[in-house]
């Protein structure tokens, strides 16, 4: 074997042990500086079209608040509506979240949708009507015994 090839093997073998050395450094400051995350921490999605947000407490029939309930939107907006989003964020443990990011101006007002295993809720949204809002969804079983 030549000492070129020695040589280029060597530097290769170099390389993959730094590589290996700085991927498990790097991974023990990721493991020792995370904290797991606050069950209170509202959870948020940003749509990124526009300024106006609306925040979200989730509950049942009780007034007990519902934790991971589904919070849905689907947006049409811009000419025509020729642009659409669908969104979705789940509540945390005090059954809050939020959505940002929506547009000042729709043709109809947004329709959220929550549910969460075989509750349902839905509330309306207008940003006309304010950019920033609450509202309250109260989620109720859903009636599957169809029109009488």
């Amino acid at each position: 074997m030549s000492l070129g090839r020695r040589n280029s093997g060597i530097r290769v073998a170099v390389l993959v042990v730094s590589v290996v050395l700085m991927m498990g450094g790097s991974l023990g400051v990721c493991a020792d500086g995370e904290s797991s995350p606050d069950a209170h921490t509202v959870p948020a999605i940003d749509g990124g079209i526009g300024p106006c947000s609306v925040e979200f407490t989730v509950t049942d029939a009780t007034n007990a608040p519902v934790y991971d309930a589904k919070i849905r939107v689907h947006i049409a907006y811009r000419f025509l509506s020729a642009h659409k989003l669908d969104l979705e964020v789940g509540t945390n443990v005090d059954g809050k979240a939020r959505v940002s990011g929506l547009p000042e101006k729709v043709k109809e007002a947004l329709h959220f949708k929550a549910s969460q295993a075989d509750r349902y809720g839905e509330t309306f949204y207008n940003p006309a009507e304010g950019c920033t809002a609450k509202r309250a969804i109260v989620l109720k079983a859903e009636d599957k015994s169809g029109p009488p």
